[in-house]
């Protein structure tokens, strides 16, 4: 009764994958951040096991590269960047992460994650900055064009914050009742459980919403 339950998950190549993060960032001049973690998770109930392969593996030492993950349970990929030279700034590199049913050798899932190395923290978090600063200024700009277009000439009734603007908000606040990836006790299916990323993303995006409200 729980073969005929799983099978149609144990489709080569379609399980899905749950590791996070998907992207690694390591820099130059942070030795903290030449050792990074992968977290695999398996939500499945039944158990797993993974193999990690890279495009570069010169560059790059896996601690426990292949292993297994029980069911409802995760397991820690520990991945150290051990070649920092200035030619490899900027240059993308990728993880693959392959599953498998421990009695079976076929491939069921596949996850790719990119890794970079990065010269300095300190610049990356002023582009990050200056980033934020010109989408907040554009966002402003494009609030203060729409009022000054759309508002009346009697004045009479008070112009509001527009359509999008309420809908994003409230795209925003879902995404942020949402689970988070990797809690295991939700009836909310996984597809829809976002990760930290995201929902750092939606809170960002939702305090600029609610500064536009404020300001009309």
């Amino acid at each position: 009764m729980q073969q005929q339950k799983r099978q149609p998950e144990l489709v080569e190549g379609n399980l899905p994958v749950f590791v996070f993060p998907t992207e690694l960032i390591f820099y130059a001049d942070d030795q903290s951040t030449h050792k990074q973690v992968l977290t695999l998770y398996n939500p499945y109930e039944f158990a797993l096991k993974f193999k990690v392969f890279c495009t570069t593996p010169n560059k790059y030492a896996v601690v426990d590269a292949t292993g297994a993950v029980k069911p409802q349970c995760c397991v820690d990929i520990v991945i150290r960047h051990r070649d920092v030279r200035a030619s490899y700034y900027g240059v993308i590199d990728k993880f693959r992460l392959q599953v498998s049913e421990q009695s079976q050798r076929k491939a069921l899932g596949k996850k790719e994650i990119i890794a970079t190395l990065l010269p300095s923290a300190k610049e990356q978090q002023q582009q990050k900055e200056e980033e934020e600063k010109r989408i907040k200024e554009h966002l402003a700009e494009s609030v203060f064009f729409e009022q000054t277009l759309c508002q009346p000439e009697n004045r009479t009734a008070s112009s509001g914050p527009s359509l999008l603007t309420v809908f994003l908000g409230v795209v925003c606040v879902a995404a942020l009742m949402l689970p988070t990836l990797g809690e295991m006790e939700s009836l909310v299916p996984l597809y829809l459980h976002l990760s930290v990323n995201q929902k750092l993303v939606a809170a960002y995006v939702l305090g600029l919403i609610t500064m536009v409200i404020l300001r009309t």
